[in-house]
């Protein structure tokens, strides 16, 4: 099974990366709208606006919450159940993100969607991180 993997470096706190992963406000900034709270079960959603071929809404439940380690939710959208894992660590003042997305049933539509999303996403959390 095809699975998205990423890595990213930034020059901030691993806990301001943190923040950055699971506050709410932040999150829309880089992500989408949300109603997102680090609490495992809680279930929420990233919402941005609909268009031809999706509805906008991404169906999500908390899944892991090792602050400032590791977070990982469900990711269902567009018929696909995906998982999104986050894992960070602090090597001499830079922040190692990794971003891992299991669970594609094959290296279709949704799979190169989501690897696009997230390296463009990628690089509105730096910016974001620049502003906090």
């Amino acid at each position: 099974m095809p699975k998205v993997s990423l890595d990213f470096q930034f020059n901030s706190s691993i806990e301001r990366v943190w923040l950055a992963l699971t506050d709410s406000k932040i999150l829309a900034k880089w992500v989408m709208d949300n109603d997102f709270k680090p609490i495992v079960g809680h279930k929420f959603q990233f919402r941005t606006k609909p268009n031809k071929v999706w509805d906008g809404i991404v169906d999500s439940e908390v899944l892991v919450v090792d602050q400032p380690n590791k977070l990982s939710y469900t990711w269902i959208t567009a018929g696909e159940s995906t998982t999104v894992t986050w894992t960070l660590k602090e090597v001499d003042k830079t922040t190692h993100l990794h971003l891992e997305q299991t669970g594609f049933e094959k290296e279709g539509h949704a799979y190169h969607g989501a690897k696009q999303g997230w390296v463009l996403m990628g690089g509105k959390l730096e910016q974001v991180l620049t502003e906090l």
